[in-house]
């Protein structure tokens, strides 16, 4: 007896997911206001229709691409600070930094979509987004690590700075000044 290969549509949300990691490549290439929806839909293979079900306009898009950046750092962060045995803040916020430093380097898009979306925060729902990414990102470091301010603030202080010694390939560059900037700080 023959078996016949029946083809699953995907849903929505399955759809949805795949179209946020294809526009999470496309805008990390040429950012907000360079990339068109149009780049977009023909690079998740659907039409520009289609990708308006999903997402009203070009806007909403970014938003949900750098919420899923947000909880892609999120879950990063738990990982790592579930990992560690020890409750002393300063372990917990070395093994969530290291966490990060990981994800960066593993998900250029990532980091990328973060420089882009820091820069496109004249846009109200960008910058609403963005702010709403840091706020939850150091009440879950505050949460997690049991940190008070001050080294919390380091610690974002040292990302930030990551971000961009990561973006602008410092750290494949042997110098003087790219090794003060680097100095104890972490990446792979």
């Amino acid at each position: 007896m023959a078996t016949t290969r029946t083809r699953q549509l995907s849903t929505a949300d399955a759809r949805r997911g795949e179209v946020l990691a294809t526009a999470a490549r496309v805008f990390a290439a040429r950012g907000y206001y360079g990339t068109s929806t149009t780049e977009v839909a023909k690079g998740a293979g659907i039409s520009q229709s289609y990708l308006y079900r999903l997402f009203p306009d070009k806007e909403a898009l970014f938003v949900a691409v750098v919420e899923d950046c947000s909880r892609q750092i999120r879950e990063r962060m738990g990982e790592a600070a579930a990992a560690v045995t020890s409750t002393d803040p300063e372990v917990v916020l070395d093994a969530m930094a290291i966490g990060y430093a990981q994800l960066i380097a593993d998900r250029d898009d990532l980091l990328r979509v973060l420089m882009h979306a820091n820069c496109a925060a004249s846009e109200p729902a960008i910058k609403e987004a963005v702010q709403t990414l840091y706020a939850r990102l150091v009440e879950y470091v505050r949460s997690a690590s049991g940190a008070p301010d001050k080294p919390i603030q380091d610690f974002f202080a040292r990302g930030f700075l990551c971000n961009v010694a990561v973006s602008i390939g410092a750290t494949e560059t042997d110098a003087p000044w790219t090794r003060t900037l680097l100095a104890g700080i972490r990446h792979f």
